[in-house]
This record gives C-alpha cells, structure tokens and sequence, in this order.
C-alpha cells in the first residue's frame, strides 16, 4: 500500500491556502471540532499557553482587513480564529506552541471541507498590539496568528515538486 492513498496524508498534502470564500456560515459544531483539533497540539511541558478567539462578526472581520497587509480576504471569509498565546506560561517556547495548534486547525479545516489561510501576526511588534488593543486581549496575552475560514470559492491543486533532494540532508549538513 502506498502511503500517497492514506487520508491523512492526502489532507496534509491538499491544504493550500485559500482566499476566497462563499458566504455560508461554519455551524457551531464544526467551530468547535476545530477548536478541539488546535488544543489536542503538542505542547512544551504540556503547558497549553494558548487562548482562542472566534470571530464571525462581520464588522470585527472587516476590521482584521486594516490591521495587515496580509488579510485581505477576510472581507470574504465568515469566520477568522485568532490564535493569541501567553508567553509567561512556557517562555521560548509558546510561539512554537501555538504554531502546532494554528497548523492543526487549517489541517481540521481541510479535512471537513474547509478552506483556510494562516495570517502570521507574531513577529511584527506593531501589527501585534494593534490585534491585541481590537480584540481586547489582556495583558499577558499576545496575538499569534489569524486563520480566514470559510467554504472555498477557489480550487487550487495540489503544489508537487516540493521535496528536493538538495533540502534533505542525513546525519549532518
């Protein structure tokens, strides 16, 4: 058996970015299927340094679309998770945390149809407390990431050609 027939693999391998939504809302019941995808990560020490915000007011998405450069299609998009994290709970390591959880929820999204589109917000101080000052995030709490979610109104195929030969390396460089 090839391991290209196996579903999980195919999803991982399917998931592209999407930009482009119909305008249908998520129920709440998948909402909460990816939540539960994004908190079942691994995490250093297990120390879950995450918090999560749904977003499915129109007006707060169409905020979202001034606060980068990089969010435009949240003016399409129904729903958004901000993925904030809280840097106290396990230092140095929280952003790679919550990295595991935000690839968890666009792997969810693929496997129940969903289109998806990480937006990276850590990493640029600003853009940070810009989201933090929006949706109120408490001292302590810092924005990670935003995820544009929605039933795709694009198809995109699958991107082949990655694995290079001269990417991988054994045992040393």
């Amino acid at each position: 058996m090839s391991l290209l027939t196996n579903e999980t693999i195919n999803h991982i391998l399917d998931r592209r970015s999407i930009r482009s939504y119909k305008p249908e809302a998520i129920p709440a019941d998948v909402v909460e299927t990816l939540l539960t995808a994004a908190v079942h990560a691994p995490t250093a020490r297990n120390s879950q340094p995450w918090q999560f915000i749904v977003i499915d007011d129109r007006a707060q998405l169409d905020k979202i679309v001034g606060l980068s450069p990089y969010t435009k299609m949240m003016a399409q998009a129904p729903l958004a998770i901000l993925v904030a994290g809280m840097p106290e709970k396990c230092p140095g390591y929280w952003v790679d945390d919550c990295g595991a959880a935000t690839q968890n929820i666009l792997l969810a999204a693929k496997s129940l149809g969903l289109g998806s589109c990480w937006c990276g917000i850590h990493g640029t101080p600003d853009r940070c407390a810009e989201f933090g000052r929006v949706f109120g995030l408490p001292e302590g709490v810092v924005a990670y990431s935003v995820i544009a979610l929605g039933y795709p109104n694009e198809e995109k195929p699958r991107a082949e050609g990655r694995l290079k030969p001269e990417i991988i390396h054994h045992n040393n460089w």
